[in-house]
């Protein structure tokens, strides 16, 4: 498995999602689910329509499901960003059934892990992102963005399931100049 960076630059993570949009609406909201749920992608790509629809149509505000990897139940809210992409690409998918895969290959099925990782790979290339970019990159950037909003690396750890912050803060890539730099900018 290689490895990949998350996305820091939120003007870029925006461009991606713009770029996305313009193209196909399955793939901007793959994107924008992907970065706003902090599943792996497996888990993503496993979701069917009744995770993020209601019976009446509608998005859910959350979302519960099981992780495959550590059979975990993790239960997530839908952000305002992802409810609506989710949104405008469940209309053009109106009569789809509650246990159809949500995101759909073209020729039928859930959507694969390297079909995943092309369109994520191809949009960060298309607006500059020059890290290493996969679909591991989704979860990487809303793990990276939480931490960077100043929030304790105890909840990052609990986002990600993650047994110790050491693994979390590598997870995330925050370096060994990143602490050097927090403090030194302190300077008692």
């Amino acid at each position: 498995m290689e490895f990949v960076e998350p996305i820091k630059d939120r003007n870029k993570v925006e461009a991606m999602k713009k770029l996305l949009r313009g193209s196909s609406l399955r793939n901007y909201a793959l994107f924008s689910l992907g970065c706003n749920a902090g599943l792996r992608v497996s888990d993503l790509l496993r979701l069917t329509v009744s995770n993020v629809r209601d019976e009446r149509g509608r998005i859910k505000d959350r979302v519960q499901v099981r992780e495959a990897k550590t059979g975990k139940l993790k239960d997530f809210p839908i952000s305002d960003s992802a409810s609506k992409a989710l949104g405008e690409y469940l209309a053009t998918r109106r009569a789809a059934h509650d246990d159809e895969p949500l995101f759909l290959s073209r020729k039928g099925g859930h959507l694969t892990r390297q079909q995943a990782r092309r369109i994520v790979a191809e949009a960060a290339q298309a607006v500059g992102v020059r890290e290493r970019v996969g679909t591991h990159s989704m979860r990487k950037t809303l793990a990276y963005h939480v931490y960077r909003e100043g929030k304790d690396i105890a909840l990052v750890q609990s986002l990600l399931n993650h047994s110790n912050p050491a693994v979390t803060l590598r997870y995330i890539g925050v370096t060994k100049e990143d602490v050097d730099t927090a403090v030194l900018r302190i300077n008692l």
